[in-house]
């Protein structure tokens, strides 16, 4: 997935792209109108974030340029500004989300993926060996049949299988399903978790083959 990153605030820069490339999305930024309608006209993007206020231009006139070569690609504007005009003027020019500032981190990524689900452009149905993810019904299956999960156990397998073959730490999981509350999960008790889970969707859970342990450093799921 390629991001247009359209901001002039060079920390809020450094800090998305970071966020976005460890989640294996290819960032292009800029911190202009002009900058970014020449991208715009020479590259193809999935999605673009915008900030409102540039040191030159608009993101309003960015994303009437994003609108007239690519219809279809899914707008969010970021702005510091949440007046009910700006917000309004956004929406009406046919961004799919805005965002004030500050944001945090993990709910810019997830919203990000509903307005990539919504233009059609992300998967929606995750497999690993016999186990069946579709994230449009929000259904898992085992070799056909229905698996019931929680809530947080649904959020840890949808973490696992975006990123099959990827080594995934303790810390990435706790940044990714824990952060949003500053809670602090200890290792016994993310040892349950992941164990809760294993029962419902590993043929052994003594032996899971699924989400495996990568002794010392984390976890993978098979590719």
């Amino acid at each position: 997935m390629r991001v247009l990153l359209v901001e002039d605030d060079m920390a809020i820069v450094d800090a998305l792209s970071s966020l976005l490339q460890s989640e294996g999305y290819t960032v292009v930024s800029c911190d202009t109108q002009s900058d970014a309608c020449e991208f715009l006209a020479e590259q193809t993007f999935d999605i673009a974030l915008l900030d409102v206020t540039l040191a030159q231009g608009t993101g309003f006139a960015v994303c009437a340029a994003a609108k007239q070569v690519a219809p279809d690609m899914p707008v969010v504007f970021l702005t510091a500004s949440d007046d009910e005009y700006s917000t309004v003027a956004g929406l009406d020019m046919g961004a799919v989300d805005y965002i004030s500032k500050p944001f945090r981190p993990r709910e810019l990524l997830s919203r990000m993926r509903v307005a990539l689900r919504r233009a059609g452009q992300t998967e929606c149905v995750f497999t690993a060996a016999d186990l069946r993810m579709d994230t449009a019904s929000a259904q898992v299956t085992k070799a056909g049949i229905e698996v019931y999960l929680s809530a947080l156990e649904y959020k840890l397998l949808l973490y696992f299988l975006q990123r099959k073959g990827q080594l995934i730490t303790r810390e990435h999981l706790r940044d990714a399903i824990w952060d949003t509350a500053g809670e602090y999960v200890s290792d016994n008790a993310l040892n349950v978790y992941i164990k809760r889970l294993r029962e419902k969707i590993e043929t052994d859970p003594a032996d899971p083959q699924i989400i495996l342990t990568v002794r010392g450093l984390g976890y993978k799921v098979i590719e």
